[in-house]
């Protein structure tokens, strides 16, 4: 069975890898655009479903939250000497203590339920400790500790399941692809002059997805939001151990080995496809780490990464196909959450291709699935 993955980012590579695995031919296209989520994106994975998600959404994050230490292992086990992943736990900051106390009460209460074992332990830190642990934050910070939050080098990630993908028979065709339609059925791709074949297409192309799908008549509920994320360089600075920092807000800050910490991010949602850092993105991500972290000030800005995060309307991912075309996977619409996300949509969609039963009810993902926007008065 030969299956076209259009997209290489995390659900795209994650794909590609199950489809391989489960002995599928398989041909990855890419056009490689400016601003693909994953080379762009942050690395926070949070072990737990968040308050107030949407039910599928939050059916999806537990999922989600149980794939990834299986898929750590198998990819270890072929071969692949770091994944780029890390449990280093993250820490909420705030000077609000009555805030903390019901995080912390939320978190206690989450860690709870079945299947949140990972979250590991949960702590109230004292004014003071959060800056213990991550050395550039306000002393007069008290925080939460939750351990079992984790970071992924989106990058390395996505390389480790494609290089293991490549290895067991996938290819990889550079490229801008068409879908090719007989009637109802998706039946292959044209990717520049080359028409491949195909008994199934997953289309895991990011915010992009439904630009594509748009000619076989299947609209999908998604749109670029951009988002711009520093990176900071700290000569000399071992921050390898260092924990991510949430705060109350959107604003986030996580550490990486090397002397590497990240600062982000917007959230931009009318942003269209425009691959700009701006000045008002720019002030916004450094405002908000200074002000919980001045320490980061003598920081070097080593780079800015602009990524356009595949968002739906409805803030639900798309996982599925349409009654009406057949032969056709889409998988896009992961939102601020992709890296977390990412492995086991691309699982589900791999699984789908092959005809297989995914664990998961699917009805709610479809990319036909009623509109749920809030209308706005």
């Amino acid at each position: 069975m030969r299956v076209i993955v259009v997209g290489s980012g995390i659900v795209g590579a994650s794909a590609a890898y199950h489809l391989a695995t489960a002995g599928a031919e398989v041909v990855v296209v890419d056009r490689s655009d400016q601003g693909q989520a994953t080379a762009a994106g942050a690395g926070i994975l949070f072990p737990w479903v968040m308050p107030g998600a949407p039910p599928a959404t939050a059916a999806l994050g537990k999922a989600a939250v149980e794939h990834y230490p299986r898929l750590i292992d198998e990819l270890v086990a072929a071969g692949v000497d770091d994944p780029g992943y890390a449990r280093v736990g993250s820490v909420l900051v705030t000077e609000d203590r009555a805030a903390l106390d019901v995080v912390h009460a939320g978190l206690v209460e989450i860690s709870r339920q079945p299947g949140m074992s990972g979250l590991g332990e949960i702590e109230l830190l004292a004014p003071g400790e959060p800056a213990a642990r991550f050395p550039p934050l306000r002393p007069d910070l008290a925080g939460v500790w939750a351990e079992g939050t984790g970071r992924v080098d989106g990058r390395v990630f996505r390389d480790a399941l494609e290089w293991v993908a490549t290895q067991r028979g996938a290819r990889r065709r550079p490229g801008s692809a068409a879908l090719l339609i007989d009637g109802s059925r998706v039946t292959g791709a044209i990717v520049d002059d080359e028409t491949i074949s195909a008994d199934a297409v997953v289309v895991a192309a990011g915010a992009w997805s439904s630009l594509l799908c748009e000619p076989v008549g299947m609209t999908v509920p998604v749109f670029p939001q951009r988002g711009q994320i520093v990176h900071l360089a700290l000569p000399g600075r071992d921050t390898g151990a260092w924990p991510v920092v949430q705060t109350l807000s959107d604003h986030y800050l996580l550490a990486f080995p090397g002397g590497r910490v990240v600062a982000g991010a917007t959230r931009e949602s009318d942003s269209g496809f425009d691959f700009r850092v701006t000045a008002k993105g720019l002030r916004r991500v450094l405002g908000d780490a200074l002000s919980v972290a001045p320490g980061l000030s003598e920081g070097t800005v080593a780079e800015v990464r602009v990524g356009f995060r595949p968002f739906s309307p409805d803030g639900i991912p798309t996982i599925g196909g349409s009654d009406r075309v057949s032969g056709l996977v889409v998988a896009t619409g992961l939102g601020p959450i992709g890296l977390t996300l990412g492995p086991y949509v691309g699982a589900a969609a791999a699984d789908l291709a092959l005809g297989r039963t995914v664990h998961l009810d699917l009805e709610p993902y479809r990319p036909d699935r009623p509109d749920t926007t809030p209308a706005v008065s």
